[in-house]
């Protein structure tokens, strides 16, 4: 008698029962788990800012980042556990982070606070893009819970790109 192989046997085990067909799973998982990376990368690059900004606006940009990076940070439970409630499996290292993940790191020893702003701006539309597209998958496999988080996340990323912006505007726009 042949034993299942350890990998199917686990796999099994982390099955949860979804009324999602098997092509529905493993597409919103994927679009998922490459959302979560980008969180993930993106948290990590606001903090790198909010950790090394500096100059005339430095409390204000330390303190708008501080909350930007929780909010970010908020959201990575929430789409793991979408991940697992439909029946997928998710991210389980760093290096599988890096390996989805869309956002650019940013290593730069100096990065001015103007343009700390204007990358992490730059960021979040990105990551409304990914999530409208994301959005769509839910439509066409019929997820509306997925859709609906989708459309809240979609939300707090527009109102950190609207701060950004208004942060980063040059005193004479004003």
């Amino acid at each position: 008698m042949n034993s299942p192989s350890p990998n199917l046997s686990m796999a099994a085990a982390l099955a949860t029962p979804s009324e999602l067909g098997s092509n529905a799973i493993a597409d919103l998982s994927q679009g998922l788990n490459a959302l979560l990376a980008d969180m993930f990368a993106l948290y990590i690059k606001t903090k790198n800012f909010h950790w090394h900004v500096s100059g005339p606006h430095f409390r204000d940009y330390h303190l708008l980042l501080d909350e930007q990076a929780d909010q970010i940070f908020a959201t990575t439970d929430a789409i793991a556990e979408r991940v697992r409630k439909i029946g997928g499996t998710t991210l389980r290292s760093v290096g599988h982070i890096g390996r989805l993940q869309r956002v650019q790191d940013n290593d730069a020893d100096y990065v001015s606070a103007r343009d700390m702003l204007a990358h992490l701006q730059a960021d979040s539309i990105k990551l409304v893009a990914c999530m409208r597209d994301l959005h769509d998958q839910c439509d066409h496999h019929r997820d509306v819970a997925t859709a609906s988080l989708v459309e809240v996340w979609i939300d707090e990323a527009e109102r950190r790109t609207w701060f950004l912006f208004e942060a980063g505007r040059n005193d004479e726009t004003h």
